[in-house]
């Protein structure tokens, strides 16, 4: 396959040490003295938190804490908090919100800005539990046959909206001092299976892709995070995209994309092998850093030796999006949260 008119550059300095090339998880509410032991081995980039680690707002706290202590640094925090069925922070303690293709839909020709309001009080809300990143924009291009697992989580049905309302989603993160994770990279919206249980594949013309399901990604190609989509582009390779080299190298000089790129949790169903297997095939093929979540400390464990440190130009992508975080703006958030109102209940315009 040849793809026309790309190219990519980069330069990299040597770094002095290098993080652990994977993002991790928790059991619980707190850290076991063996997570404790096992992290400060394995050095990981981040860690990510679930429902499960989600209880009071000082126990995220202190569990955050825990984590950077840990490893000995300010190492990232993620979070699934989107909005709607994926949201880890929920009432009563933390807002509930619709979910982002229906709050688009009701926002009408607001949605860029209600979005951006959206996702400023989610910051507000994470950077205050002392959580860093947010694996949002989902600018995955819905479709009239896109899963029902993702339809609702997407912004809309063709590329210009979704990129404008993804770039007032991480504009907003950004702002209040949260790193945004762009997703499903390089598109999940034609998928008609659900990649937790299975492997989706899509069989359209890289011509068709490129004009809508990679159009996103290319527009939101400076954002310093992005996460891959397990699915299979049969046009283009029979390999999942996480382990393939070629899309790999598309998302690099086709799309432009030259952040930290993540695995999608290589637990999910999509892809075959051992978890071992599937961190080596995915750091071969040119993803920077495995996501691994919801399973026991030996599964954790495998996925640590294998994934092993950062390469260097994996390791200056890191840095790089590290160096991105930012503190928040001063702004009112009782007032934000009052102009989110008011264009809801059409009161109020951009």
């Amino acid at each position: 396959m040849h793809f026309r008119g790309c190219a990519v550059s980069q330069s990299v300095t040597k770094p002095v040490t290098r993080f652990g090339a994977t993002i991790l998880d928790a059991e619980g509410l707190a850290l076991t003295t063996a997570e404790k032991a096992f992290f400060r081995r394995a050095d990981p980039f981040g860690f990510i938190l679930f429902g499960r680690n989600i209880d009071t707002p000082d126990q995220v706290r202190a569990l955050c804490t825990d984590m950077r202590d840990a490893v000995g640094r300010d190492a990232p925090i993620l979070i699934d908090q989107e909005g709607g069925r994926v949201q880890r922070l929920g009432p009563p303690l933390w807002r509930q919100w619709l979910p982002p293709l229906e709050q688009v839909a009701q926002a009408g020709k607001n949605a860029a800005r209600v979005m951006h309001l959206r996702y400023r009080l989610i910051a507000s809300e994470l950077h205050a539990l002392g959580i860093d990143a947010n694996c949002a924009p989902l600018v995955d291009v819905a479709g009239p046959g896109t899963h029902g697992f993702l339809e609702n989580r997407c912004y809309g049905y063709d590329a210009e909206t979704v990129a404008e309302i993804g770039r007032s989603v991480a504009d907003g993160l950004l702002q209040g001092g949260v790193l945004p994770v762009v997703k499903h990279i390089p598109g999940h919206g034609r998928a008609v299976a659900d990649s937790h249980k299975g492997l989706p594949v899509v069989d359209a013309a890289f011509s068709d892709l490129e004009a809508v399901d990679f159009a996103p990604f290319k527009a939101l190609n400076d954002l310093p995070m992005g996460m891959t989509a397990h699915l299979t582009y049969a046009q283009i390779d029979p390999a999942p995209a996480t382990v393939s080299a070629k899309m790999m190298r598309l998302i690099r000089e086709c799309i432009g994309f030259d952040g930290l790129i993540m695995t999608d949790d290589i637990s999910m169903k999509a892809l075959n092998g051992t978890l071992a297997e599937i961190t080596q095939n995915s750091l071969a093929a040119g993803c920077d850093v495995i996501l691994h979540c919801n399973g026991t400390l030996a599964e954790r464990e495998a996925v640590a030796e294998a994934a092993g440190r950062m390469g260097e130009v994996a390791q200056t992508r890191a840095e790089r999006a590290l160096a991105a975080r930012k503190p928040p703006d001063e702004v009112d958030i009782r007032a934000l949260q009052a102009l989110l109102d008011a264009m809801m209940q059409g009161n109020a315009d951009v």
